[in-house]
């Protein structure tokens, strides 16, 4: 019987939802992993509004459950102001065009705009665990979840949080902010290597979930030449940070994976494949398996 079945960002994206609904199995119970608003320059049929009231109509019902997703937190952040007044998380042109379709839809600092806003802190964990498997948007980390579980140990935010998140100075701060968009390491003195816009990097995206990685370009993320790296072997704190071998099972969206969908590790693994769209069902199994992924 299929326990539950996981649908990854949707973005906006009224007719992805749709069809995921209707893929999904009439007796599971859905857990999205986050990322319900800002709709990509690639979605024709783009609707905040839509999409956010069909998850909350569901979640009332007991019919799903829901984690927070980055871009919910930089929602947040956008339309809350810090102490001297400034939003926490700057109108910058490169922001308005992330934040777009939810703008269009909701306008900044509305009472819409914060009605749903609110509905983001008191509905959306940063993480879920329940049944033998593990959610999350971007990262599960058992030693952010730690520092998080100090102040929140059922992992929902409170507004008085968001000022700390967004300076990103705190053992809290850093903690949220890697779980909803990944950890990134610093690279050993004097190594970097370039984007894939040429911008030369001293960190890198973590493959935290590759339990098998022991070295730099075993263990990265979104390095085009991974010849840059050094190719010695992981300090023992990034190794650390690696998700283990003997851990539940945890899915995870956020990563714009590329490709035909498929499991990066029976253990852990991202299921957004914006280009091909997958959900995942899961019948109770220990290990993450990609028969399981159902293509839209």
């Amino acid at each position: 019987m299929v326990r539950f079945t996981i649908i990854p960002d949707i973005h906006a994206d009224i007719e992805r939802l749709n069809v995921s609904l209707q893929r999904t199995h009439k007796n599971s119970m859905i857990l999205f992993l986050g990322d319900f608003v800002d709709a990509s320059k690639d979605v024709t049929a783009a609707s905040d509004l839509r999409v956010l009231e069909t998850a909350r109509k569901l979640i009332a019902e007991a019919r799903a459950r829901a984690v927070m997703g980055n871009h919910e937190l930089n929602a947040l952040l956008y339309h809350s102001a810090g102490p001297d007044g400034s939003p926490l998380r700057a109108h910058s042109s490169k922001n308005q065009r992330q934040h777009r379709s939810f703008i269009e839809a909701f306008g900044v600092g509305t009472p819409q705009a914060l009605e749903w806003t609110d509905w983001f802190l008191e509905t959306l964990p940063l993480w879920i665990e329940v049944d033998g498997l593990r959610i999350s948007h971007a990262c599960w980390s058992d030693l952010h979840i730690s520092e998080i579980r100090k102040r929140r140990p059922d992992g929902f935010l409170k507004r008085e949080d968001l000022a700390e998140i967004a300076s990103g100075a705190t053992p809290f701060g850093r903690a949220v902010k890697s779980l909803v968009t990944g950890p990134e390491v610093p690279l050993p003195e004097g190594c970097l290597f370039h984007d894939y816009h040429g911008n030369p990097r001293k960190e890198v995206r973590l493959a935290w979930w590759n339990a098998g990685a022991r070295t730099w370009p075993q263990a990265s993320l979104s390095v085009p030449n991974p010849d840059e790296l050094p190719q010695s072997e992981l300090p023992s704190d990034v190794i650390a940070a690696i998700y283990p071998m003997d851990a539940p099972p945890v899915l995870v969206g956020h990563y714009k994976m590329k490709g035909d969908p498929g499991i990066q590790h029976p253990k852990a693994s991202s299921i957004d494949y914006p280009n091909t769209p997958c959900i995942y069902r899961w019948f109770g199994e220990t290990e993450l398996t990609s028969a399981h992924l159902i293509s839209l």
